[in-house]
């Protein structure tokens, strides 16, 4: 469970994104990432304190559905299935640009579908083959990360052959902040979507022996242990290679691992990148899948998508996604500057708009509960609540307003628009469906 919540966070965003963030920040980009990570942090505390004290098929979903109505849990639900059904695209098409690098002959689309076709296989097998593929992606990860930091801290402290070491790179090119604290905060909003995946593990906790405990135990340390890998290796990042290098909005790793005069460094680079992007993955289906089976639970699906195969596995909800996955992966081929564009900038505020969903159902919820009866608390509630909720916003406007990311949030309110829509269609051919529990404490 631990490297599951792992797994879901460390993606590409950390080893090739956070280059973008270096670019255009400066050093200070590490106070992007820890600004950000903090935010997550917290939303991850409220939803752990919802998780451990009702376990819930669905987690997010069913809370959302109970705290803030039908409505809000039906648009929830789909929206967090169509983002990671888009993302099961987008790995699959960047997992096989990867792989082309070694296989320059094989068209992309073809190693794309291998890919996605494979992994799918494996998903289909049971929740433990989900589960064992997940541990060892994410063990490969967590092993890359830590040795990354050793060889950093090595040449920062000047123990590393031929280099200087010290922090000089920090402020020699430009300062700091070259761009002024104004970069600084814009920074978090795309430093805020590198952190999505951490909620996953709640989704997992429904198929877990210990759903309480695994939550309480993973989301006490592992959200910090993130936190602190990326914050920490784009500090040794900045620290090793200067910002304003050409090679660091390429990969940043692999820059600070020329830097050292590693052998092979963007061969060991690109290897490690395949397997987050595999890993992302490799979780994106799974999730997809039990988020559509959740919401079958509580006639927010079709019914045709509730069966479960022998070993447990809701086939019909996996392969729904994989369809769309499929369709989106073709969509990349025929026309990459138009659908697929439409696509993957449809998504981009997705998940911040269910993060606040999460902030807003934990503060209703909390409201109707006994505090002596919480194993796992938020902290400080009811401020550090609201405050959280209020920073959600600012990314959120943020998203609104700037120039690189204004496209994504109003293609992402479309995929609201569109989701409330079919919540509309639901309700007026199906009234009467409620589940009068809201789907919470059931297995």
């Amino acid at each position: 469970m631990s490297l599951i919540a792992l797994g879901g966070v460390i993606g590409a965003g950390l080893f090739v994104g956070s280059g973008v963030v270096i670019g255009s920040t400066g050093p200070a980009a590490v106070i992007s990432f820890l600004v950000a990570g903090a935010l997550t942090v917290l939303i991850m505390r409220m939803l752990a304190e919802m998780t451990v004290a009702r376990p819930a098929l669905g987690s997010f979903y069913a809370y959302a559905r109970e705290a803030l109505g039908e409505r809000a849990g039906f648009a929830v639900g789909w929206m967090y299935w169509y983002f990671f059904v888009i993302v099961v695209a987008v790995e699959a098409v960047a997992g096989g640009k990867l792989v082309q690098l070694w296989l320059p002959d094989v068209p992309l689309w073809v190693i794309s579908l291998v890919l996605l076709t494979s992994l799918t296989l494996t998903n289909l097998v049971s929740a433990r083959s989900y589960g064992e593929f997940e541990y060892w992606f994410s063990s490969i990860k967590v092993a890359a990360i830590t040795v990354f930091l050793f060889l950093g801290a090595l040449a920062v402290f000047g123990l590393w052959p031929n280099t200087p070491g010290g922090l000089g790179n920090l402020t020699a090119h430009g300062g700091f902040a070259p761009h002024g604290i104004g970069s600084v905060l814009v920074a978090v909003v795309p430093c805020v979507a590198f952190y999505t995946g951490a909620e996953i593990v709640t989704i997992a906790a429904a198929e877990s022996a210990e759903p309480r405990r695994a939550v309480a135990n993973a989301m006490r340390s592992i959200i910090l242990r993130v936190v602190a890998f990326y914050v920490l290796s784009v500090l040794v990042v900045v620290a090793v290679v200067p910002w304003n290098s050409p090679e660091i909005e390429v990969s940043p790793y692999a820059a600070a691992l020329q830097a050292l005069s590693i052998p092979a460094a963007s061969t060991i680079m690109n290897a490690i990148v395949l397997t987050a992007v595999l890993s992302c993955l490799n979780s994106a289906l799974y999730t997809s899948s039990r988020m559509l089976f959740a919401l079958t639970q509580r006639g927010d699906a079709p019914n045709g998508l509730t069966k479960l195969s022998r070993s447990g596995v809701p086939r019909r909800a996996l392969l729904a996604g994989t369809v769309v996955g499929y369709l989106s992966v073709i969509a990349a081929y025929v026309s990459p500057d138009l659908i697929f564009a439409f696509l993957v900038n449809s998504y981009g505020a997705v998940a911040l708009f269910v993060y606040l969903v999460i902030a807003i159902s934990q503060v209703r919820l909390r409201r109707r509960v006994d505090d002596a009866q919480l194993p796992l608390k938020m902290w400080l509630f009811p401020w550090l609540s609201y405050l959280t909720i209020a920073l959600m916003l600012v990314v959120i406007v943020a998203m609104a307003v700037l120039p690189d990311t204004r496209s994504q949030f109003w293609l992402s309110l479309v995929t609201l628009a569109v989701v409330l829509v079919g919540y509309e269609v639901r309700r007026r051919r199906a009234p009467g469906t409620t589940d009068p529990t809201g789907g919470v404490d059931r297995p």
